[in-house]
């Protein structure tokens, strides 16, 4: 499953990033904000535009919005 298929408040664990498919200054800035493999995190909610991004991720007391591209390259797991 990948993160941009979670539903709201959904927990989960980043266990894979496609680092190749995001270019180099966005997977830096992602690294940099704790959004890496073994990162545990949620959706707080989704955007209200067609395709529903930006997403607002939790993760750790943060929240982050990503976009659902980016949410795409990363698989996770329910916790």
């Amino acid at each position: 499953m990948t993160l941009d298929m979670l539903e709201p408040l959904d927990r989960a664990e980043i266990t894979s990033v496609n680092w190749d498919s995001l270019a180099p200054e966005e997977a830096k800035r992602l690294r940099a904000l704790g959004i890496d493999e073994g990162a545990r995190i949620a959706i707080a909610h989704r955007g209200v535009f067609i395709g529903k991004d930006p997403i607002a991720l939790m993760v750790g007391r943060m929240n982050v919005a990503i976009r659902r591209v980016h949410a795409r390259a990363m698989s996770v797991k329910l916790v």
